[in-house]
């Protein structure tokens, strides 16, 4: 949890919004110099979500944000993008999340976190 003090109350804020009211960022990760993969939750729907957001928008890079479960599901969203890829989203409750992005040629991965 100490990556979260790095980036701003406005950066997580802005992180958390593709994926909708309630979700507050638990998680975070940098994506090398180019961006940051966000970990969110939604305690009332039990659902995690991910966004990963470039540091500096501009022209469309290669991007990729997954998530994933314990027991194989998944959701992932890729192409390219101008500011940030995803929402993805899984029902959170009663299992480990498994969580990434890529930003063109950087990557983050995180396994088996975040369990309950």
């Amino acid at each position: 949890m100490g990556l979260l003090a790095l980036a701003t109350p406005a950066a997580r804020a802005a992180a958390s919004g593709p994926c909708g009211n309630g979700y507050s960022t638990i998680d975070s990760a940098p994506i090398g110099n180019l961006g940051t993969a966000y970990l969110t939750w939604n305690a009332e729907a039990g659902r995690n979500c991910l966004v990963v957001v470039r540091s500096h928008p501009g022209a469309a890079l290669s991007m990729n944000a997954w998530i994933g479960r314990d027991d194989g599901v998944q959701d992932i969203d890729s192409g390219y993008y101008t500011s940030y890829a995803g929402p993805v989203s899984v029902n959170g409750r009663g299992t480990c999340i498994d969580w990434g992005g890529v930003i063109n040629d950087q990557e983050v991965s995180r396994w088996h976190t975040h369990c309950g």
